[in-house]
């Protein structure tokens, strides 16, 4: 009758109590959990294999060099063979009792997707400070660019029909942490919604997954769902990527002009600067759990993103420098070359993939 996706990332520590907890709040109901496991060591995954070993409704799905709480649920539903699809988080924040209230809800044959929402009957949320600031926040963007008729459309405890998650499946963009946006925001139609009140625990296990990454995956998926896939996730943030380096290089070279160099090389400079720049934001978008944790990582990232884009260098400086030597203004040559460069990079790398 139901499939539960648990999502976890380094929560050793709360998902045995999880799925104990689960085990006494889904007796009498026929249903299987999957718990998808991003984490880096097998800490989590020990924990979960040898619970299932005396309880055969739970099985273990390990994903490698992958993350995002979103593909995550994604890649459980896939496997799923429940009536129901719903999903919690793994680190005890969510009450497993919720799961059955949900699961009444659904009984309902004109409700699509029931939800455990925070700020249905009151302002508070059971976070604090800032991330209570920023969650509030996170509902008011998603509320202005989607109306979506939910409370809480950022929660990550949610149910849903079969059916529901057959027709949104082909458009779901699986970007991020806040799959319930992508859920609802990619049916031909709203979908029918039923909600229960909820306020969520403290942290067994684990820590917050809240970054940069998030909010610009946030970001991202709201403005893909926003223009019905017209401008995808991608494109924003690979646009966020190229605006930072065109930024970087242009604030360097009118620098650099100052210093009365050479134009090739304030222009080769500049080149580099700008480098460094995408390498910057490329570190923000990137999930806490990738980034570096010490200098010589930090090192070996810089140098295979530079191996990456090395032909960004010459290719730039030269298509640049051959503008301004034909009176265009800086800037502009600049801008075509970082054009140039982008786009021979976008087709290189869709080439590759094709073939």
């Amino acid at each position: 009758m139901l499939s539960l996706v648990v999502c976890t990332l380094d929560e050793f520590e709360a998902i045995g109590g999880v799925l104990r907890e689960l085990d006494q709040h889904l007796q009498g109901i026929s249903h299987e959990i999957i718990v998808v496991d991003d984490s880096a060591d097998n800490r989590t995954a020990d924990v979960v294999n040898a619970y299932a070993a005396e309880h055969p409704q739970v099985q273990l799905v390990r994903r490698f060099m992958a993350s995002g709480l979103s593909s995550a649920a994604i890649k459980g539903w896939d496997v799923a063979k429940g009536r129901y699809l719903a999903i919690m988080d793994g680190d005890g924040q969510h009450d497993p009792a919720l799961i059955r209230m949900l699961l009444e809800k659904l009984s309902n044959p004109d409700v699509d997707v029931a939800v455990a929402s925070r700020y249905l009957d009151s302002t508070h949320s059971g976070l604090q400070g800032l991330r209570h600031q920023l969650s509030r926040a996170g509902t008011w963007l998603t509320d202005v660019t989607l109306g979506v008729p939910l409370a809480d459309p950022l929660s990550g405890c949610f149910a849903m029909t079969r059916e529901w998650y057959t027709q949104v499946r082909r458009d779901l963009s699986g970007l991020g942490f806040k799959i319930l946006i992508d859920v609802v925001a990619s049916g031909a139609r709203k979908p029918r919604t039923a909600q229960v009140p909820t306020l969520l625990r403290a942290r067994a296990g684990g820590e917050s997954k809240l970054d940069t990454r998030v909010v610009i995956d946030l970001i991202a998926l709201l403005i893909e769902k926003r223009t019905h896939g017209r401008f995808t996730a991608y494109a924003f943030m690979s646009g966020m990527s190229m605006v930072s380096a065109l930024i970087m290089q242009w604030l360097s070279l009118g620098a650099l002009r100052a210093l009365s160099l050479p134009l090739w090389l304030t222009l080769l400079l500049s080149t580099g600067f700008g480098l460094a720049g995408r390498f910057g934001i490329t570190m923000l978008m990137t999930p806490r759990s990738r980034r570096p944790r010490n200098a010589p990582e930090l090192h070996r990232q810089w140098v295979t993103f530079c191996l990456n884009r090395w032909t960004d260098v010459p290719l730039i400086t030269c298509f640049a420098l051959a503008l301004c030597i034909a009176h265009c203004p800086w800037a502009i040559a600049t801008l075509a070359g970082v054009l140039l460069a982008e786009s021979r990079y976008y087709f290189g790398v869709n080439a590759g993939a094709s073939a």
